[in-house]
């Protein structure tokens, strides 16, 4: 994906399709109750974008990088499955201190805790 995650539109978007990606991969893996709470992720996330796109201020955002955020969807395996929340853990807790908006800031936060617990758990 290329992209450039410099401004609140940009990351947000990102995660929304970080969850898509994940929803459609766990599906793939036959894990779909972690298929339905990365839907419900997506839906969350697009909610904070949709309700929060007017109160944001266009303060460019430093230090993200998509190649730090690439996922490996190919292996399906509870290892595979691991390192993807693992991935998606990491670009959630770099991502939401630099948002200059709570609500963005605290959903983000949230998606990090989810994917850390699946990481451990998967």
């Amino acid at each position: 994906m290329e992209a450039s995650l410099n401004t609140f539109g940009a990351v947000m978007t990102f995660a929304i399709d970080l969850e898509a990606r994940l929803r459609d991969y766990y599906r793939s893996a036959s894990a779909d109750d972690h298929a339905a709470a990365a839907d419900k992720r997506r839906q969350t996330l697009e909610r904070v974008r949709r309700e929060n796109v007017t109160e944001i201020k266009l303060e460019p955002i430093d230090g993200l990088d998509v190649a730090d955020c690439q996922l490996d969807l190919t292996d399906t395996s509870a290892a595979g499955q691991r390192a993807a929340a693992a991935t998606a853990a990491r670009f959630y807790t770099d991502a939401a201190p630099k948002l200059n908006v709570r609500e963005a800031q605290r959903a983000l936060e949230r998606c990090a805790r989810h994917h850390r617990a699946l990481a451990a758990d998967a």
